[in-house]
């Protein structure tokens, strides 16, 4: 009993120093939370253009070139011969194609219905004598195979030249495009062609004057 009281003493003597009967534990305030912050990223995206075309890379004055459509019923052109402007006499074969023309027709006697006439004069403009010459219209349009479409020459002297009358079966009123081909013993030469060939009107050859070789126009 005696060792008793000398310890509620001891306590009751170190409560009493700040008036609490109880010591609490030491007080220590929370850190406040801190929401941290982020460095907002920066972005800058290269913008989309809608319907943006490249730019050509045409030197300047430079144009596109055309896209050609294909005459499917019209031969590729093989030329071995020569076929120029007579500006001069040329050395070796070679001859000049000189379509003047054409107008239209019905072709009862072979059953045709239009056909196209062409009126075509081919001088010799070389230096060799052009022989067993063959010369082909062809027309984009062509129908049927006309006879006509074909004439022969035996010969072509040096500076004479001879005009045809060349026929092939044609769409009704419609304009024809048409090449003319010439060959002979001493080669295939180049065709000449037109888009549309003009009608020729009162300016037609005379018939009588027609497959025979002459003297060339100066």
């Amino acid at each position: 009993m005696k060792k008793i009281i000398p310890f509620i003493l001891i306590v009751l003597i170190a409560t009493s120093c700040n008036g609490w009967t109880v010591q609490p534990l030491p007080y220590n305030p929370p850190t406040p939370f801190v929401i941290p912050t982020q460095t907002p990223a920066v972005f800058s995206p290269t913008p989309v253009v809608i319907g943006a075309t490249p730019t050509s890379t045409l030197p300047p004055n430079t144009s596109t070139p055309a896209l050609v459509p294909t005459n499917t019923n019209l031969p590729p052109i093989t030329p071995t011969g020569v076929a120029v402007t007579p500006t001069s006499r040329v050395n070796g074969p070679a001859l000049h194609i000189i379509i003047l023309g054409c107008n239209t027709s019905i072709d009862v006697l072979h059953g045709m219905g239009e056909v196209t006439n062409a009126y075509v004069t081919i001088k010799n403009i070389g230096n060799v004598e052009l022989t067993n010459l063959v010369a082909t219209l062809y027309a984009l349009d062509e129908g049927r195979v006309h006879p006509d479409k074909v004439q022969e020459i035996t010969s072509l002297p040096i500076s004479y030249e001879v005009t045809l009358k060349l026929t092939v079966d044609s769409t009704f009123q419609a304009e024809t495009p048409i090449q003319v081909e010439v060959t002979s013993d001493q080669g295939v030469f180049p065709r000449e062609g037109l888009d549309s060939c003009k009608d020729i009107g009162v300016l037609a050859p005379n018939p009588e004057g027609l497959h025979t070789p002459i003297p060339s126009n100066p």
